[in-house]
């Protein structure tokens, strides 16, 4: 049923010209995605949960060495969450879901090009992850005493080298994920080296100097430092640049690894 939705929404489209095409393919992606209760739950439920789970980790803590409160360490952390939660976790098993029914294969011989159709599936799981985003930002805003942005430019910014990044990596991580089973477990090294090393659960301030020294190099310490630094503040120019050079250099490896050894077809 899934392919067969994918195959004609594309066919519908294949005159058009890119956004069209794009959103075409989102639309049957967030189709496949509402039907998928696993999916769902992920993106819906998981997310909050979680932010519930780092709330118990974050009362012993001494926030103040981070420059944060117990509201601004919490939305920084739902963010976090949502992100590699949402987008990392429900792209992954889309990936390698759509490849192995063939349903990449078919796309290709279409109009789309190959950046358009690794887009046009990640579209669902980004929207969903932004709007979880909004609906932490909004919640720590009115009910965790967590404040405005202070530097709402360096909130955006973040979150955009946040996905891009995320969604290279999961394609990345597709190309050693066999089927849609073992893509829970293909995921786990990035989640947890997210949560406990790029300050999703703990502030890397918090750390000792030379732990969080190697956690600064981790994937995603750089979007999430860019996205502290919007919404808390305290963090300078030369850090600020360090953590976006961090987050384009995984970006880069990941986008040369998914052009390199992407698969579009199951291996026989």
């Amino acid at each position: 049923m899934g392919t067969t939705t994918l195959d004609r929404t594309t066919r519908a489209g294949a005159t058009t010209r890119a956004p069209a095409r794009l959103a075409a393919l989102g639309r049957a992606e967030l189709t496949l995605l509402v039907r998928n209760r696993t999916a769902l739950f992920v993106g819906l439920l998981m997310p909050p949960g979680m932010v519930l789970v780092t709330k118990s980790a974050l009362n012993g803590m001494d926030l103040g060495k981070a420059g944060l409160n117990l509201g601004q360490a919490l939305v920084i952390s739902g963010i976090g969450l949502a992100l590699v939660l949402v987008v990392h976790l429900n792209l992954v098993s889309a990936y390698v879901s759509r490849r192995e029914e063939l349903v990449l294969k078919r796309l290709r011989t279409g109009e789309l090009s190959d950046r358009e159709i690794l887009a046009g599936t990640a579209l669902p799981s980004v929207g969903l992850a932004l709007a979880q985003v909004v609906l932490v930002s909004v919640a720590g805003i009115a009910f965790l005493d967590a404040g405005a942005p202070q530097r709402p430019e360096l909130l955006l910014v973040g979150l955009a080298l946040g996905v891009v990044l995320l969604v290279a990596l999961s394609a990345a991580t597709a190309v050693v994920t066999r089927t849609t089973e073992s893509a829970q477990v293909t995921t786990l090294p990035m989640f947890f080296v997210s949560m406990f090393g790029s300050g999703l659960l703990i502030p890397l301030d918090v750390l000792p100097d030379k732990v969080a020294s190697v956690c600064e190099l981790l994937p995603l310490t750089g979007a999430m430092t860019l996205v502290r630094a919007g919404w808390a503040g305290g963090v300078g120019g030369g850090e600020l640049l360090g953590a976006a050079g961090t987050a384009l250099a995984w970006t880069v490896l990941a986008v040369f690894a998914v052009q390199r050894w992407f698969r579009w077809e199951p291996r026989r």
